[in-house]
């Protein structure tokens, strides 16, 4: 009875000592079994001399679905979809310059253009002919830009609550950030990241106080730099939105948004719509600002029947 008792208690002990004692172990085990379950693995490559990690999944012999992340986002923003997408497609989902484990040179050019040119960079480093982009807010725009520049260059457009495109209404961060001595992405101590997490996510799940300084960490430490980064992009989102120039995609395109989105407002959809020929949308009533986050399987359902309609 005893060995039973061990046998029993032995993981709950384990995870007890992880949390109160290491948490940073136990943050590192739950994205690798996230990791795990969506069959991705992380790799790196030299992309014009900067080592570029990312996470790969999929049968490499499928169409490619290359995935952006947001600002202040990385590459594991996509491991909750991934068990969904990686059944039929090569996923590819890299750390952005700036962000994640990619370098965070203070001295890069953090504007679209310089952005969406790397990826394309990445891109070719990795030989993906003509994949699929899709793209989350930041990085919605980075890979709305790329069909823009690289027309020839990606098979379809999916845009999951993308930046870059002024709508009929503000959002909740335009008015916060509209006298741009606040900026209502970055955390301010770890206090401030139930706030946050609030303003991003439409039902905000619960984060354990032990996790918090593992999980904000590099928030709180890049802080400044993402900072900096915030008030490039907005300035450049509210001084030349690409609503002009939405005609020149060409590529079969699909839109995501969620009803509750908070930090760029739902009413982007119809301006999408109708720049972009041709293009389908889809709105989650049920989400925020990250779609494959907060309902993964609902997205991937969408994203894979818009692929698969138009293979």
């Amino acid at each position: 009875m005893k060995i039973l008792l061990t046998l029993l208690f032995a993981p709950l002990i384990a995870l007890a000592i992880l949390y109160f004692v290491f948490p940073g172990r136990l943050v590192a085990i739950g994205r690798w079994l996230l990791r795990k379950r969506g069959g991705t693995v992380q790799k790196s490559v030299t992309v014009d001399g900067r080592a570029w990690p990312y996470l790969e999944g999929g049968d490499p012999a499928r169409p490619t679905l290359l995935l952006v992340h947001g600002f202040a986002g990385d590459k594991d923003n996509w491991s909750m979809i991934a068990p969904y997408l990686t059944q039929g497609y090569h996923v590819i989902a890299p750390d952005l310059p700036g962000f994640g484990e990619n370098e965070r040179n203070p001295d890069l050019a953090y504007d679209i253009a310089a952005q969406t040119a790397r990826l394309k960079a990445f891109a070719d480093a990795l030989g993906l002919d003509r994949p699929h982009i899709a793209g989350n807010s930041m990085g919605g725009w980075i890979a709305l830009r790329y069909a823009i520049d690289y027309p020839a260059a990606l098979a379809s457009l999916t845009l999951l609550n993308n930046a870059g495109i002024e709508g009929a209404n503000e959002s909740d961060l335009q008015k916060q950030a509209a006298n741009q001595d606040y900026n209502p992405l970055v955390l301010a101590n770890l206090e401030d990241a139930d706030r946050l997490v609030a303003m991003v996510v439409h039902k905000p799940p619960h984060i354990p106080s032990r996790l918090k300084p593992v999980l904000y960490a590099d928030g709180l430490r890049y802080r400044d730099q993402l900072d900096s980064i915030f008030w490039i992009i907005a300035n450049e989102g509210r001084d030349h939105p690409l609503n002009g120039r939405l005609g020149d995609v060409k590529v079969p395109t699909l839109i995501l948004w969620g009803r509750h989105d908070r930090l760029l407002d739902v009413s982007c959809v119809p301006v999408l719509e109708a720049g972009i020929a041709g293009s389908v949308s889809h709105i989650f009533e049920h989400v925020g600002h990250v779609p494959m986050i907060e309902d993964p399987k609902a997205t991937a359902g969408v994203i894979k029947g818009f692929l698969a309609q138009r293979a």
